[in-house]
């Protein structure tokens, strides 16, 4: 590991995963669609948890930029997974109003 610098293993490992999930994502079938919404919703809902308290632990120990960049990458994080969940909802509702019945207009 003393070959490789951290910082490119880690980008590499960074770009690998963005395959990956490209792949995934456009491999699944629409029947499985708004159950794998509701899943990244959750995920989501995790991800502004670890946001929130990334910004709350940069108030008892760390001073001056330290402490700002924190609440930032805390309020950036909150602010789209925030954007995630709320997309996520619409999309599926969108997606199980196709699956309801049209009433048909009486004539």
């Amino acid at each position: 590991m003393d070959l490789v610098d951290p910082t490119i293993f880690r980008l590499a490992i960074f770009v690998l995963a963005i395959f990956v999930g490209y792949y995934v994502v456009w491999s699944v079938t629409p029947a499985l669609h708004t159950p794998l919404m509701a899943v990244t919703n959750a995920i989501s809902s995790v991800i502004i948890v670890g946001a929130l308290i990334a910004a709350a632990a940069s108030l008892g120990s760390a001073e001056g930029a330290n402490a700002w960049v924190a609440k930032g990458a805390g309020a950036v994080a909150a602010a789209l997974a925030g954007v995630n969940i709320f997309g996520g909802f619409l999309v599926t509702q969108r997606m199980l109003a196709m699956y309801k019945k049209k009433e048909k207009p009486k004539a």
